[in-house]
């Protein structure tokens, strides 16, 4: 049988104020923690060339999806001023969102498609 113990007053304040700061301490670490390891995986196909390579790319969930965009253009050769993602239904991604809100919103199928090449044959 457990023997119960007396606490003052005094002490069962000091007590909740220490389980407090340790679980408001776990709560915050619980919080940050899952969005710096979060990573997202992007499969981005070029096509505008008839082979329709891709490139497999896996960043952090907090990355700009401009700095993806930039990458994904250089490793494909083009300019990326000029290119644009869409997700395979053809919607175009601004590229001021997050790399998760992008993954969220249109999945992990994208396509990239130089502009000048809009519309040519």
């Amino acid at each position: 049988m457990a023997k119960e113990t007396w606490v003052g007053f005094q002490e069962k304040d000091r007590l909740f104020d220490f389980i407090f700061q340790i679980s408001s301490n776990c709560l915050a670490f619980e919080h940050t923690t899952p969005s710096a390891t979060q990573k997202v995986t992007f499969k981005i196909t070029l096509t505008s060339d008839v082979k329709l390579p891709y490139k497999v790319i896996k960043v952090a969930g907090n990355t700009p999806f401009s700095a993806v965009l930039k990458f994904a253009a250089e490793e494909f050769g083009v300019d990326w001023h000029s290119t644009a993602i869409l997700s395979n239904d053809g919607v175009g991604i601004l590229p001021t969102q997050t790399a998760s809100e992008v993954f969220l919103k249109y999945g992990s199928d994208l396509r990239c498609i130089p502009r000048d090449r809009v519309g040519s044959f």
